[in-house]
């Protein structure tokens, strides 16, 4: 675009839009975030028990303790020890309206979070989902 000054100059201006000068970043995010929910996906139906976890919560460790109450192993996903954690726990918000730690799958099923896990356990139907009996707990 040339744009002619009042002293006479004409200036020559060059008008470049963000994807002519820089690379894109959205089709890499798009592919990680397709990854990530991909990721998602195969964790929870390959695992009878799968936990999105961050190793330090508080409420990721009593949503765990359950599990370990029932003789119980489950996979767990430790996002704050992953590059990709991020992304997954975007996929898994996207997933079950939640962004927050932990996120508990039992064989496909949504079961919540800390509070939800802990509620299953003490009235019975975790292990009733787990298909395991219902043994004599402590409070958590």
């Amino acid at each position: 675009m040339a744009v002619k000054m009042k002293c006479g100059i004409t200036l020559t201006l060059f008008v470049l839009t963000a994807s002519l000068c820089l690379p894109s970043s959205a089709a890499a995010d798009h592919s990680s975030s397709d990854a990530a929910a991909d990721f998602v996906k195969k964790t929870i139906s390959s695992h009878k028990i799968a936990i999105f976890s961050k190793s330090y919560c508080p409420y990721c460790k009593r949503a765990k303790a359950v599990f370990k109450e029932l003789n119980q192993v489950p996979y767990v996903v430790e996002l704050d020890q992953r590059e990709d954690g991020w992304n997954i726990q975007d996929a898994l918000s996207g997933m079950v309206g939640r962004r927050t730690v932990p996120q508990v799958f039992i064989n496909g099923k949504h079961i919540g979070g800390s509070d939800d896990t802990v509620e299953a356990y003490q009235s019975g139907d975790l292990a009733k989902l787990l298909g395991i009996a219902e043994e004599d707990s402590d409070d958590l």
